[in-house]
């Protein structure tokens, strides 16, 4: 099965097998265009398109005959406004674009739904407002995987997981009057979306006539390939923008995160989404260090720093941040530099950064009442067990490392699976494709530094926001997180 993850800056493509055994893998970037207006980031469909293509192409040649289906996912919620023949009208606006957030207050009022479960409607009312001559020329307002779905097939679905709450198209029209016409029909999560056809394989190098799974966000395909199953099974993606997610028997009140039915039915998710926590230290290395010094040797040079930093913390909010403030203005700092601090110290206050991060946003879920029983560790981050022991130190939780470390790539292929019937539904494929690599407990014996760690880190944003938000020019508010509105 041939599983596409079309991330936040790079799209992945991997081979899988039916007992979740990665084959091949292979992958493209594309650019995020940022900075040009307050608040948006943008990114050309056509580029997603580009490396869609080179990295599929870059898998063993020999394999791709053997593919029986393709399972896709993407990032989000992102706007990808297309024509009737699936070219791009405008640049998709990403989930890290904050010009909507008008508009996504007004559908929340209109609609009871709110947030990331809008999915791309405050950015397609948007829009229709600003740029009406651009928008009369479009056709579908797509989610990524859709996008993608659309191009690979030419048809046009809005894949749900069980028990979705969507917007009312109608009370929308009515509020807003939004265009949800141009929103594609609702279909299953992991059916068939249709088949590849002769341009889309040609593109590729594969056969005609593949069928294409319904998908998902990459969160929730990262959730599948993880192995989550139960209530209290939590992830951490690992990813460049970084988040946590935890699943739940029941919807809870949680500030600053948002909760969604997950993609298993009878379960919720409540989760959250970091804006940089995960490309910190690959800022830090190009921009700070440079030279041919390498991710590894920064690593190996923080786990040889004490737990703590000699009392540095650092403050990981170099594109604004998410969950749990969700403030663009928001920015990174590095709090109690001395003399004496070095290299190692300032890669070992990144890393800790993003486990502090992780705690920043747990900790108000574990206050509602909601437990965690272990966490899955994936993506890039997951490759350093010093990474992984900084997690489960700073966290309290028990690290789990998955045995496929690509985690949506490995989900998307598992939407493969049950789209051809290879596995019953989502739950038993994901027993058969999911295996745990090794675990990594919590070591008692920093808990006392880390809580004081962490009382710093929470009260830096409070103390240097108001301080500094006068010099940036972004937006003074972002749009808040959630789910479904409780009424």
């Amino acid at each position: 099965i041939l599983g596409l993850d079309l991330g936040t800056t790079e799209v992945k493509a991997g081979l899988v097998d039916l007992e979740g055994r990665l084959l091949a893998s292979a992958r493209s970037g594309y650019d995020l265009r940022v900075g040009h207006m307050p608040g948006w980031a943008e990114q050309d469909p056509g580029a997603w398109w580009s490396a869609v293509v080179g990295a599929v192409r870059a898998l063993h040649p020999a394999a791709l005959v053997d593919i029986v289906a393709i399972g896709v996912d993407g990032h989000g919620p992102t706007l990808a406004a297309v024509d009737g023949r699936g070219e791009a009208t405008r640049p998709a606006i990403t989930f890290l674009d904050t010009r909507a957030a008008t508009e996504a207050a007004e559908l929340a009022e209109a609609t009871g739904i709110h947030g990331w479960a809008l999915g791309p409607l405050p950015a397609a009312l948007w829009f229709e407002r600003n740029e009406p001559e651009i928008a009369a020329l479009t056709r579908w307002y797509l989610t990524t995987w859709e996008w993608l779905a659309f191009r690979l097939t030419g048809e046009a679905v809005a894949p749900l997981v069980p028990g979705q709450a969507v917007p009312d198209p109608a009370v929308a029209a009515e509020a807003t009057g939004l265009r949800t016409d141009r929103r594609p029909p609702d279909s299953p999560m992991g059916g068939v979306v249709g088949t590849l056809t002769e341009t889309a394989a040609d593109a590729l190098g594969l056969r005609v006539g593949i069928p294409v799974a319904g998908g998902t966000n990459d969160a929730f395909a990262s959730y599948l390939g993880a192995g989550l199953l139960e209530p209290g099974d939590a992830y951490d993606p690992g990813g460049s923008a970084g988040g946590f997610g935890v699943y739940w028997r029941e919807p809870v009140e949680v500030p600053g995160a948002f909760v969604t039915p997950a993609p298993l039915a009878g379960l919720y998710s409540v989760g959250a989404a970091m804006a940089a926590t995960g490309r910190a230290l690959d800022w830090f290395r190009d921009a700070m260090v440079g030279g041919d010094v390498t991710t590894e040797r920064l690593l190996a040079e923080a786990a040889a720093t004490p737990p703590g930093a000699d009392g540095l913390v650092f403050l990981p909010y170099l594109a604004g941040e998410r969950s749990p403030i969700w403030d663009p203005t928001a920015t990174g700092a590095f709090a109690g530099l001395t003399l004496s601090h070095g290299r190692g110290h300032l890669a070992r206050s990144i890393i800790e950064a993003s486990a502090l991060a992780i705690r920043h946003v747990a900790t108000p879920m574990l206050a509602a009442g909601v437990t965690v029983t272990a966490m899955r560790a994936c993506g890039g981050p997951a490759r350093s067990d010093a990474w992984n022991q900084v997690k489960a130190d700073v966290t309290g939780f028990t690290v789990l490392a998955p045995d496929v470390l690509e985690t949506a790539v490995l989900g998307s292929a598992i939407l493969g699976a049950v789209a051809i019937g290879a596995n019953s539904d989502v739950r038993s494929a994901i027993r058969a494709m999911t295996r745990i690599d090794h675990r990594l407990e919590p070591r008692p014996e920093h808990a006392e530094t880390y809580d004081r760690l962490f009382a710093a880190y929470t009260g830096l944003y409070p103390a240097i926001a108001p301080v500094m938000r006068p010099l940036t020019a972004a937006e003074p508010a972002a749009e808040p997180a959630g789910g479904i509105r409780r009424r």
